[in-house]
């Protein structure tokens, strides 16, 4: 199919009838690749999953709920707002990292429905772990079991 006829060519290459040809191998692999860096640069965020469905994200996401939700009910459990704060600036670095635009982050986090889902994920797991609404102690155990388990949702509160 290609023929090149250049001898500076560097790559593995077979001579026929006087002629490099690119082998087998490295033709199909030249148009692969060329095929997949068009695809890339048409559209770079193609391969990337929804953010709602980014597990890494979703998972901090919902730990930060849960923390939040602790250190409002629990008296003797605050949260470490600026420790939050510099793992949430972590969390949007690393979905840019990966290869989500601003407008798909922001209009992530502005989703109402992503919003409810995130929460009441959060209050399941509450709810899973012995959390009652009006129960300012429950939120206290699950916050203290969770500072001891050294969870992500742990790692953002302080027992006072």
């Amino acid at each position: 199919m290609w023929e090149f006829h250049a001898p500076e060519l560097s790559w593995p290459v077979s001579r026929r009838g006087g002629e490099l040809r690119m082998t087998a191998f490295v033709r199909h692999g030249a148009i692969a690749t060329l095929f997949a860096s068009t695809l890339a640069a048409a559209n770079p965020a193609a391969a990337l999953e929804p953010l709602s469905q980014e597990r890494y994200i979703n998972d901090r996401l919902i730990a930060a709920r849960i923390a939040d939700r602790i250190r409002r009910e629990c008296p003797s459990i605050s949260g470490r707002l600026v420790y939050a704060f510099m793992q949430a600036r972590e969390l949007k670095k690393y979905a840019l990292q990966k290869g989500y635009s601003e407008a798909q982050i922001d209009g992530f986090l502005d989703s109402k429905q992503d919003k409810k889902r995130i929460y009441a994920t959060a209050e399941d797991y509450m709810a899973r772990n012995g959390v009652k609404a009006g129960d300012p102690e429950s939120f206290c155990r699950l916050g203290r079991e969770e500072i001891a388990r050294k969870t992500v949702t742990g790692s953002l509160l302080n027992a006072k």
